[in-house]
């Protein structure tokens, strides 16, 4: 049985991919920091085995532990999906800075969290992927991440367009070895009323991206409840 490990699961977004995927027969491994929470997306959850794994995203050895738990109790891992989500205390306690004002010090948590937690998972899961010669990575950021310039939260900025660089090199690199990887960056309030941010919506295009497997960098926005998608922009190198 396949599996599907979201990294970051959270109440909407997370709950919804879970959702989406264990619909296609995907068992779910969920990872994040609050068990809790966990166990009540779980709960919804039917048909398929759901796994919680809590960790926190930023203790690398924690994330890493998670990920080997998942596939030893659930089986190998397919997808990995990873899509962190700060919450306000870390945000108070690594807040926001202006790009005038941004520091090593103001970024490092970020750059922890969006690339550091990243990369930590991949290298988790990529090498059972490319020896099995099949699997999907989709790693998630908001809009500041490919077509929005926003000065004012330059630091989270700097950390996730890092993400999509290291999204897009894998894309690049992995040719030929049947993983596919992706970026996703999402310009909406999830679940805030727009029909197009609604979770399953969003949820639907990670479904297609890991069935289609041909879009490098995907943006999805819920101005008319249709993603646009900057892969025909971005084509991989031949290998």
């Amino acid at each position: 049985m396949s599996v599907i490990a979201i990294v970051g699961a959270g109440s909407l977004l997370g709950r919804a991919i879970a959702t989406r995927f264990a619909a296609e027969g995907l068992d779910v491994a969920l990872i994040a920091r609050d068990r809790d929470a966990l166990d009540a997306i779980a709960a919804g959850i039917t048909g398929v085995r759901v796994g919680v794994f809590p960790a926190d995203i930023t203790d690398r050895a924690a994330l890493t532990r998670a990920l080997a738990d998942a596939e030893e109790q659930l089986g190998p891992i397919e997808v990995l999906e990873f899509s962190p989500t700060p919450r306000p205390a870390d945000l108070a306690a690594a807040p926001f800075t202006d790009a005038a004002d941004t520091s090593v010090e103001s970024l490092a948590p970020h750059i922890e969290l969006h690339l550091y937690g990243s990369v930590a998972a991949v290298q988790q899961v990529l090498p059972g992927m490319i020896a099995r010669g099949s699997g999907t990575i989709l790693l998630t950021a908001g809009a500041v991440s490919s077509r929005m310039i926003v000065p004012q939260i330059a630091n989270v900025s700097i950390a996730v367009t890092a993400l999509r660089s290291y999204a897009l090199n894998l894309h690049a690199g992995l040719a030929g070895t049947g993983v596919h990887a992706a970026h996703v960056s999402i310009a909406a309030n999830i679940g805030q009323g727009r029909a197009g941010s609604a979770p399953d919506v969003i949820a639907e295009q990670y479904w297609s991206a890991h069935t289609d497997r041909t879009e490098a960098d995907i943006y999805y926005h819920d101005l008319d409840d249709s993603p646009v998608r900057l892969s025909d922009r971005y084509t991989a190198p031949s290998r």
